[in-house]
C-alpha cells in the first residue's frame, strides 16, 4: 500500500510531515470526530458535499472497497461509475501519500494453516491457555526482542504489562532470555507465576519423553513484580537490574505487548535513559492516551496549531482498516449493525433527550434481526420500556440507507490512519528531540 516511510525523512521531512497532518486532519475533522450512531441524528450524511453524496451514494460495501478505500479484491479493477470530484479524489490521495506505510493483508499466518487454534511454531507446552492470536503476538515480538538482544548483548529484558506472562515466559524459558515482568494487578501476577511452574514442568516432562532434544543452559523463569508504573516518573524498579548479573550485562532491553495508552509512552520515557540499550513496544488504545501528558510527547507538536486529538479521533485510530475493506468485500449481513445502532439512538433521543450514545451491551446475531426487534432490544439494555411504541415507516427509512451509513463510516476510516500517523510521529520526534543516536 502507498505512504511514506519515517526511516527514509530527514528530521525536517519528518517535522514537516507533521505540519501537513495536523492541516489535513484539521480539514476533515468534521468527519474524523463524528459518532457514527449520530448518523440519523446529527444527519451526517447531509454534512458531506453535496458533489460527494452523489458521487457515493448507492454504491454497495463492495464498491466502497475498492473505489473508496483502493482496496479491490483479488482480480478486480476499479471503475467508477460517473466522475467523482476532485475534493474527494484529493482526500483519498492525502489519506495514502501522508500515512506511514502499513503492510495490508489479513491472511492467516502460514503458522495457523495446518490448524488455526494452534501455532506450528510454537511447541504445545507454549501453546497452552494462550489464544491463536496471542501465540503469534507472543512468538513473533519475542523473537523480535531476542534479536535485538543479540544485536546488543543485552540478555535483561523487562516485560512491562505483562498480565498474566505469556510473553515472559516465551522469552524465559523459549528463548533464553533473563526477564523482569513488571505488572500492577497482584491477582495476574499470582496467576503468571503458577502458570510460569506449569510450563516449567511441562517441559520437564518434554525432555524426558524426548531425550534427543537436549536444551542447552539452565532454565530461568521471569523476576515478578507487582508494580504499577507511572506515566508521568521514572519508575526505578523498572530500571534496576536482575539480582546476581554482572554490571557489564547491566544495561535492558524493554518490550511490551499491547501497551495499552499512556504505558506506551512510559516505555518510552524509560528508553531515553542510559540504562535501557533498545525498545520493542506494540502500543494500542490510543483512546486511553491522556492529553496533555500522553500526546503530544514532542515540543514540535506540541507548538502546532490544530495539534488536538479528542478522544473520537484517537478511538479511530485504533481501527484496522484493511480488516474493514475486507469485510466490505464479502458484504456481509454485520454491516448493518451501525446502522441498527444510529436507528436505535433516535429512539432513545426521543425518549430521553438527555441520554446520549449510551453504551449498549452486544446484541447476539444483529444480522438477523428485524430493526424493530433490535431497537426493542437496545432499548431494554440501556433501562428503556422495550415496549415503548416505534415508528416502523420511520426505522424502515432508516435501514433503506444502511449503503449511506456504511459509506460515511468508510470515509472516518479512510483518514483515521493519518491521526495514527501523527501519534507515532510525535512520538518520533520527541526521541529525536532527547537527542538519541536512533535515526
Amino acid at each position: 500500500m502507498p505512504g511514506v516511510s519515517a526511516r527514509g525523512l530527514s528530521h525536517e521531512a519528518r517535522r514537516q510531515l507533521a505540519v501537513n497532518l495536523t492541516r489535513v486532519v484539521t480539514l476533515y475533522r468534521s468527519i474524523l470526530d463524528a459518532y457514527i450512531i449520530e448518523f440519523f441524528t446529527d444527519n451526517l450524511w447531509g454534512t458531506l458535499p453535496c458533489s460527494w453524496q452523489e458521487a457515493l451514494d448507492g454504491l454497495n460495501p463492495p464498491q466502497l472497497a475498492t473505489l473508496l478505500l483502493g482496496m479491490p479484491g483479488e482480480g478486480e479493477v476499479a471503475r467508477y461509475r460517473s466522475v467523482w470530484p476532485l475534493t474527494l479524489l484529493a482526500l483519498k490521495s492525502t489519506a495514502y501519500a501522508l500515512a506511514f506505510t502499513r503492510t495490508p493483508g489479513f491472511q492467516t499466518p502460514s503458522e495457523f494453516l495446518e490448524n488455526p487454534s494452534q501455532s506450528s511454531r510454537l511447541t504445545a507446552p507454549f501453546r497452552k491457555h494462550v489464544r491463536p492470536k496471542k501465540q503469534h503476538e507472543i512468538r513473533r515480538l519475542g523473537e523480535l526482542v531476542k534479536k535485538l538482544s543479540d544485536l546488543t548483548g543485552c540478555t535483561q529484558v523487562v516485560d512491562v504489562g505483562s498480565g498474566q506472562g505469556h510473553l515472559s515466559r516465551f522469552m524465559s524459558l523459549g528463548l533464553g532470555l533473563m526477564v523482569k515482568s513488571i505488572e500492577g494487578d497482584q491477582r495476574l501476577v499470582e496467576r503468571a507465576q503458577r502458570l510460569d511452574q506449569e510450563l516449567l514442568q511441562a517441559l520437564q516432562k518434554e525432555e524426558k519423553r524426548n531425550p534427543q532434544v537436549v536444551h542447552t543452559g539452565p532454565r530461568h523463569c521471569p523476576h515478578h513484580v507487582v508494580r504499577w508504573v507511572d506515566p508521568t516518573a521514572l519508575c526505578e524498579e523498572l530500571l534496576l537490574p536482575l539480582e546476581n548479573s554482572p554490571q557489564s550485562e547491566a544495561r535492558l532491553l524493554l518490550t511490551g505487548l499491547h501497551a495499552c495508552g499512556d504505558l506506551s509512552v512510559a516505555l518510552l520515557r524509560h528508553f531515553c535513559r542510559p540504562e535501557v540499550a533498545a525498545l520493542a513496544s506494540v502500543g494500542c488504545c490510543y483512546m486511553k492516551l491522556s492529553d496533555p501528558g500522553g500526546y503530544p510527547l514532542s515540543q514540535w507538536v506540541a507548538g502546532l496549531p490544530g495539534r488536538e486529538l479528542p478522544y473520537r479521533l484517537r478511538e479511530g485510530a485504533c481501527h484496522a482498516l484493511e480488516e474493514y475493506a475486507e469485510r466490505l468485500q464479502k458484504a456481509g449481513p454485520g454491516l448493518r449493525t451501525h446502522c441498527y445502532r444510529a436507528a436505535l439512538e433516535t429512539v432513545i433521543r426521543r425518549a430521553r433527550p438527555e441520554l446520549r450514545r449510551p453504551g449498549v451491551q452486544g446484541i447476539p446475531r444483529v444480522h438477523e434481526l428485524k430493526i424493530e426487534e433490535y431497537v426493542q432490544r437496545g432499548l431494554q439494555r440501556v433501562g428503556l420500556d422495550p415496549h415503548l411504541p416505534l415508528n416502523l415507516a420511520a426505522l424502515q427509512a432508516h435501514q433503506a440507507q444502511e449503503n449511506r451509513v456504511v459509506a460515511f463510516f468508510s470515509l472516518a476510516l479512510l483518514l483515521a490512519p493519518l491521526v495514527e500517523t501523527l501519534i507515532l510521529l510525535d512520538r518520533l520526534l520527541y526521541l529525536q528531540e532527547q537527542a538519541l543516536p536512533f535515526s
